[in-house]
């Protein structure tokens, strides 16, 4: 086929996407089975793939089983809606309450007792009340952000609109999940992919009276911001929701010791065909609230909650090619292209070889016959190989030592800590000059954690690039719209949608705007640390001068390097330039202490020596969420040298000739009101 008649093929199957979800969405019509829509949806899919030139903003990869309504008014989460971190086996579990005893200082043989409950795949919601009253719901958005989809949630049965208990919050963010029963599905089967896009697309309906008609239901698992509640763990708190009206997980237990986790996982995998719902894994809350408190939150996720997942699903395919991809940071990724399989509902086309190392460790050849393995949102990949299958004439594969893209050299770093050669071949290009570096920065740069701009996928970011619409961050601000709406697939109303998504983002905090650059080891947590201690985009810009780089040797978490990487960004021309050129063209809102007037405002603390029961990271915590700040060194910055057992006598001797004030543990927590 020429490319006329591969895109006339690929717009009637879009079109007949379209015919398919208007007679469901407007008549509530089950015109084609589950099946039959799904094939004509990787169908789709397998098109663009396939061929770069394809794209219409009609297409199912645009959307996730209906197109989004931009109907619904944004509204800021009090507290965040975080997502949970994933856990896949023993080795993984035994970690993640090593990390938590380590937090709260605590000995290991110390019992943790966990809220345990089947992780349902469905969609978040959160449910606002105010002196009993439903008053707004909310999806989880961005996290930071929802939907007001309240209409429609006052539509599913579960959800109680008033409470008149005696012990009712004053006012209290509900949240739970949004899903649909197997049994109920069935009886819809065809309008949906699968349950949990049949939830999505529901809660998404314009009309609420489109969603009256699906079987939503809903259970109620932890709450966010809370006024007047006297209530102190997870247990009792399931029960009280019982008690105020809510349906709660009915498999929810309260468990402690990492074998009797195993074995409640173990029995939950056995039997999961048949509970009622959809479930993707296991989720252990620490269930003292108290210790919630203490543990709190890491840049994307609580420390205290985690989602075990099931084991993964596997299948034989056969590798056609091995492909090598580059990240934004120039790592080397050798990708399997292999034939397409179905992988626990999934087709998949492509599985990670990680990297050189792996592919000589397993021998891993073009021609092979693999064991490729899929688990929970984890990258399929690739995990043995079937010897007995491989063509006699079947040669190594041979990794390039020059960047494909740009033909730089590539290195493999040596890593101070393991005093080895990472496994990773990089490209040493440090900005903009090597071309696929450059398009993953771009995506990076535009990503749901970043800017997070609707409507500029990866797919249009590596078509506007080809186009030489977009060849810098820069370039996304100042786009030629009148040119966009004369491309294929797009039009009048889609060009002016994109301009004002983009429009609107031109306002990013600190944190977001450092993290967005895509700087090797600079991740969100980072970046948030280095904001809050930079304060103003201004002392970021400046971080060009390299004494002020060193200045970053102070902040707590923050190592050689992170501080090495930031020296290398502002050491490249190019990247000064795009820098110079996004300060023109954005606002980035200084960054501010979430509490400043705390106890500890204006004072500079270090600590030394091992506290009792409460470790530094929590030590670090308390003093910063009361408007404090850490630092690493003892200089003429420093107040107070917090001293515990087996401290450093160097740091005391500095301190003294340095007139610093010398307090033990217990004079710190006084100053916090609180006592050991």
């Amino acid at each position: 086929m020429n490319k006329a008649e591969i895109k006339i093929k690929y717009l009637e199957k879009i079109k007949s996407i379209q015919k398919h979800n208007q007679l469901y969405y407007n008549e509530n019509k089950n015109s084609i089975s589950d099946q039959k829509y799904d094939k004509i949806k990787r169908e789709i899919i397998d098109l663009e793939k396939k061929y770069n030139f394809l794209n219409d903003e009609n297409s199912p990869t645009k959307s996730v089983g209906y197109k989004p309504s931009k109907n619904f008014k944004k509204v800021k989460h009090k507290i965040p809606m975080l997502s949970l971190g994933n856990i896949f086996d023993e080795e993984d579990l035994k970690n993640f309450e090593k990390k938590i005893n380590n937090f709260l200082s605590l000995k290991e043989k110390n019992i943790i007792d966990y809220s345990v409950e089947p992780k349902i795949d469905g969609i978040s919601a959160s449910l606002i009340y105010i002196d009993g009253k439903f008053t707004k719901g909310l999806s989880r958005g961005d996290g930071s952000e929802g939907e007001d989809i309240t209409k429609n949630l006052i539509t599913i049965e579960d959800i109680p609109l008033e409470i008149n208990a005696k012990n009712f919050p004053k006012e209290i963010d509900i949240r739970g999940e949004v899903f649909i029963k197997n049994d109920d599905f069935k009886k819809i089967e065809g309008k949906f992919a699968n349950p949990r896009n049949a939830a999505s697309g529901s809660l998404r309906q314009k009309d609420s009276t489109v969603t009256a008609k699906i079987p939503l239901k809903f259970i109620a698992y932890t709450f966010g911001y809370t006024k007047k509640m006297n209530i102190d763990n997870q247990s009792d708190f399931l029960k009280n929701l019982k008690i105020w009206g809510f349906k709660i997980n009915p498999f929810n237990k309260k468990i402690s010791g990492v074998k009797k986790l195993m074995q409640n996982h173990k029995d939950l995998e056995e039997k999961r065909k048949e509970i009622p719902f959809d479930i993707d894994g296991v989720v252990y809350k620490v269930n003292d609230f108290n210790l919630q408190k203490r543990l709190g939150f890491a840049a994307n996720a609580p420390r205290w909650a985690i989602a075990h997942k099931f084991s993964a699903n596997s299948s034989i395919s056969e590798i056609t090619n091995i492909e090598i991809q580059i990240g934004r940071t120039g790592a080397l990724t050798p990708v399997a292209k292999i034939k397409p399989v179905n992988i626990g509902g999934v087709i998949v086309s492509n599985a990670t070889l990680h990297n050189e190392d792996e592919i000589i460790r397993k021998d891993i050849r073009i021609g092979d016959t693999v064991t490729v393995e899929r688990a929970g949102d984890v990258i399929p990949h690739v995990i043995s190989v079937d010897l007995n299958k491989r063509d006699k004439n079947s040669k190594k594969f041979i990794f390039p030592l020059n960047c494909p893209s740009c033909d730089g050299k590539t290195v493999k770093d040596y890593n101070e800590i393991t005093k080895k050669k990472d496994a990773v071949r990089r490209c040493l290009s440090e900005g903009y000059e090597c071309e696929k570096i450059a398009i993953e920065k771009i995506k990076h740069f535009v990503s749901k954690e970043a800017f997070n701009i609707d409507g500029l996928g990866k797919k249009i970011v590596e078509n506007f690039w080809n186009l030489k619409l977009i060849r810098l961050p820069q370039d996304i601000f100042n786009l030629n719209y009148d040119k966009i709406e004369e491309l294929e697939g797009w039009g009048k109303l889609s060009a002016t949608n994109l301009k004002f998504s983009i429009e609107t983002k031109k306002k990013i905090t600190l944190g977001k705007f450092i993290y967005s650059l895509g700087i090797r080891h600079i991740g969100q947590e980072n970046a948030k640390i280095i904001a809050k201690h930079l304060k103003t985009a201004e002392n970021f810009f400046k971080l060009n001068d390299v004494n002020n780089v060193e200045n970053l040797f102070n902040i707590d978490g923050i190592g050689s390097t992170q501080i090495q990487s930031i020296k290398k960004f502002f050491l490249n021309k190019k990247n000064l330039k795009v820098l110079s050129e996004l300060k023109k063209n954005l606002k980035i809102e200084n960054s501010i202490l979430i509490n400043d007037n705390g106890l500890l405002k204006n004072k500079t603390f270090m600590l030394t020596g091992k506290l009792n029961g409460i470790s530094r990271a929590e030590a670090k915590s308390l003093i910063e969420d009361n408007s404090g700040k850490i630092i690493s060194n003892v200089n003429q910055k420093l107040d107070y040298l917090i001293t515990g057992d087996k401290a450093t006598i160097k740091k005391i001797n500095a301190a003294k000739e340095l007139n610093i004030k010398i307090i033990n543990q217990t004079e710190w927590l006084e100053m916090l009101n609180k006592t050991s």
